[in-house]
Order: C-alpha cells, then structure tokens, then sequence
C-alpha cells in the first residue's frame, strides 16, 4: 500500500480509499467484515455521506470502537445554514463520533447552488462553525463539473475536491487536477469502475492509481472485493504501461459525458450511463453489472427512435452543457441491441 501525504492538511493517507455508498445493499455482517479486513491490510482513508442511506450507521457500529486507525470522510447534501447544521450533527451521531475528519459540501454541480451554499445562509457557513467547534477537522467539496470545480477552489476555502477519474472519464487531468495540485489541496478521485462499466477491472484502478492524486475512492462491499483491490495495486505503473493506460483512456472517453446530470429523457432512458458506457461497451464489453444495466433499460433505449416529441428536436441535447449529441448515441446503441 501506498501512503500519501493529503495535500496541506498533513494528514498521511492510504491511497485506496474505501467507499461505503454500496454497503447498505449487502448483508450487515458482510459489510462489518469488509471495512474490518479493509483496515487489517492498511486502507486508512473511509468515504460516505448522510444521503447513503444506512451507510454512516454501518460505518459507526462496523468500526467506531477503531476511530483512530481510519481518516473519515463523510458529505453534507444540504444547502442552507441551518439544514446542513442539522445533517452533520446527525451523521456524527451515526458514525459514532464526535468527530469527522473530513466534511465535504456533496454534489455540487450548478452555479446557482455553489453561490446559494457559499452565501451567509449557507451549508459552508454550518462546515465553517462545525469545524471552529471541533466537529469537523477539513472541508472539502465534490461534485461532476471538472471545469466548474476548478474555478470554486482558486478562493482556497476548501482544503479538499472530490471528483471522477476513470478510463471513461478522464476530464478530471485538464484543468482541475493541475489547480488543486497548485493549491496544495488534497485530491480524491472516485468511481474508478465509473459505477461498475468498466473492465477490465485491475487496468481501470491502475489508471487512476496512476495518477496525481492522493487517495482513489473504490466502491468495495465484501472481503473479496477489498482483496482484489489491493491486489490491482501491489506494484506501481511505470511510464510505459501508463502510457498504454493514457492511449487507452483516450479512447474510451470520445463519449465526452461528464455525468452531470443536466440532461433528463421524457422516456426515462439513463442518458448519462448510456453515454459513458457506450464507447467501451464496444471497445472492451461490459462487466455483469453493465450488461444488467442494458438488460433493465432495453425497451426504454429501443423506443427513443418512436417518441414522437423528441424527433424533430431532441429534448434531452438543449440541456447538455457540452452539447453532446446524446441523441444519435441513443439510438446507435439500441440498434445494436436489437
């Protein structure tokens, strides 16, 4: 395992990160022995939020009375004041602590909600207090806007940014990296799967492992997932297989989907996931997860072409900020599952 030193807050962090969003969905004693064995073998650095359902309570009752083996990091979804206030007092009480060493302002992803979380009646203002009360050691931000995300930290109120880096979504490397690198921020990257699409698994992780950041967050719910983790990582990538990586991440992100979420189809077709999935879904094939996610959404993805709203002017592609034409990936992709 490899440990980093986490930006200017000089807190020293495994960079494997276990994320907890996908605990609530197995059994509780599958999650106890994945966060317990995670810990055994050295994963320092432990994610989660208040809107992952049961997840702060699995953490709190799974490994509270080892507090001071782990870094926690946990997120606050609330934009006003008071709301936020109210949300991380109640996710110290599920973890069972009095404090959390990260507190990350979750989901950000307009400009609209950054302005209304930064004003004084705001969700940083309750961050802010949480942390002068001891409540809260660092706060970060997280959202699905690279180029936005950049632009929120150059004021160096946040002390952390979380993010994307996939070989399906590399956007991250342009501007946002090299300005929290700049800023001496701490850098965590999330779904290195993208959500469970990408394969191979062990290439997926090292390409983001390979990168520069400080903790890559993976979404493990059991011993063996937490085993084949650290495995992917038990030797570093040198320049020639990160060269490969690059190519092939190059490759796999012509979807050029960043997963924000501005989009929504009148069918409810996942435009997002469609997006992301289709390049490497060609190019790699899908792990059992993206093959269900087709298998689910077949006749949705099949009836795109017949809506009849949408076939002089898509209403989807007005809202994507990139201009993407989600459209014709649509509909390419449900020919070929016809």
């Amino acid at each position: 395992m490899r440990y980093n030193v986490f930006g200017r807050t000089g807190q020293i962090v495994s960079s494997l990160g276990f994320g907890a969003m996908n605990l609530p969905g197995v059994p509780f004693e599958q999650a106890r022995d994945a966060l317990n064995y995670a810990l055994d073998h050295g994963i320092t650095y432990i994610d989660t939020a208040a809107t992952y359902r049961n997840s702060e309570e699995i953490i709190g009752e799974s490994i509270g009375h080892r507090r001071k083996e782990f870094f926690l990091a946990t997120k606050a979804r609330e934009r006003d004041y008071e709301a936020a206030k109210a949300e991380i007092d109640r996710s110290l009480k599920r973890l069972k602590t009095d404090y959390v060493d990260l507190l990350q302002l979750h989901y950000v992803n307009y400009v609209q909600e950054f302005k209304q979380l930064m004003s004084d009646h705001g969700a940083y203002r309750a961050a802010l207090e949480a942390k002068q009360a001891g409540k809260v050691r660092f706060i970060g931000i997280t959202g699905h806007r690279p180029e936005l995300l950049a632009k929120w930290i150059e004021p160096g109120q946040f002390d952390q940014v979380l993010f994307h880096l996939s070989l399906v979504q590399p956007f991250a490397l342009n501007e946002l990296i090299p300005a929290a690198t700049r800023l001496n921020m701490g850098k965590v990257a999330m779904k290195p799967l993208s959500g469970g699409f990408v394969q191979p698994v062990e290439k997926a992780l090292r390409f983001t492992h390979s990168h520069d950041i400080h903790v890559m967050i993976s979404g493990m719910t059991s011993v063996e997932e937490v085993k084949q983790n650290l495995a992917a990582l038990e030797t570093e990538v040198d320049e020639e297989e990160k060269r490969e990586l690059d190519q092939l991440a190059a490759k796999l992100s012509t979807h050029n989907c960043r997963r924000c979420n501005y989009c929504s189809c009148p069918i409810g077709i996942p435009i997002p996931d469609t997006m992301i999935s289709s390049v490497v879904r060609k190019e790699l094939g899908l792990l059992p997860r993206g093959k269900a996610f087709y298998e689910r959404n077949r006749e949705k993805l099949l009836s795109c072409a017949d809506y009849e709203p949408c076939k002089e002017k898509p209403q989807c592609e007005p809202l994507c900020p990139y201009h993407l034409p989600m459209q014709r990936t649509i509909q390419e992709t449900a020919a070929s599952l016809a």
